[in-house]
């Protein structure tokens, strides 16, 4: 069989994703994309990314965090070709609930030089950390975070994503995802919660979700084997995959 290419979506950094970490998908043809810059729109993201998958007969939108909005944004669409859907540590709507923190994020959105480099991005990148991120297959750590972001995001993104994933709203368009979803879920995540994860098995009509153990919102980083396993697994359980099957799956907890 011919397998579906896999369209792996950035994250908050808008980062393409390192796909040569991802060895359980190795046999899959896969492509990534860098986010547009300074962009306060999450259908305009979506936009760029119909433009990456226009021309492919098959494949599955993998989105990590932000991308993941932005993957859910376009499968909501029905665009032709999406055979399934993945989602990682991603929501239907804004996860911050608390004002506090909700203003926090704005003025966060809004440094720019030493604040933007020595505060938000140290704030983030705390936001972002699990205790479990040094025990993966690449240990990660804050630092590492930082490091993400000072090399791939200009502050003028940072704010306008964050201003993107503050107004977007999928969740009452959830029952239109039209294709398999496997929802991954990191078992310790204080940026995004338990709850964000469960709006989208709850409204997406074929979704599915695995919560990876012992793992934090860098898992995509921190856990790449596992994270693909999780995937591969997906893949060939709904028939897009002719690859055998990876064994020690064993930091998988299945609902």
């Amino acid at each position: 069989m011919t397998e579906p290419t896999l369209v792996l979506v950035p994250c908050f950094s808008g980062a393409p994703w390192d796909i040569e970490q991802l060895s359980p998908l190795a046999a899959h043809p896969m492509r990534t994309m860098r986010l547009p810059e300074a962009v306060a729109d999450m259908e305009t993201y979506a936009d760029a990314l119909a433009e990456v998958v226009a021309e492919l007969p098959e494949f599955v939108l993998v989105g990590d965090s932000f991308g993941a909005n932005i993957a859910l944004a376009l499968a909501i669409r029905r665009p032709r070709g999406l055979k399934a859907l993945v989602l990682s540590g991603g929501f239907a709507a804004n996860p911050i609930s608390s004002p506090v923190r909700k203003t926090a994020m704005r003025a966060m959105g809004r440094m720019r030089g030493s604040l933007y480099r020595q505060v938000a991005l140290r704030a983030h990148a705390h936001n972002l950390a699990s205790p479990h991120d040094h025990e993966g297959q690449i240990p990660w750590s804050g630092a590492e975070s930082r490091k993400l972001f000072l090399d791939n995001t200009p502050a003028e993104s940072f704010g306008a994503r964050a201003i993107a994933a503050l107004r977007a709203d999928y969740t009452g368009q959830l029952g239109q995802v039209a294709v398999p979803t496997l929802i991954l879920t990191p078992s310790h995540d204080v940026l995004i919660g338990k709850a964000a994860a469960a709006v989208l098995r709850e409204g997406i009509p074929d979704a599915r979700e695995v919560i990876l153990e012992r793992t934090g919102h860098m898992f995509r980083f921190s856990h790449p084997h596992t994270y693909g396993n999780a995937i591969a697994e997906f893949l060939r359980a709904e028939g897009l995959s002719s690859q055998p099957s990876v064994p020690d799956l064993s930091a998988l907890h299945d609902i």
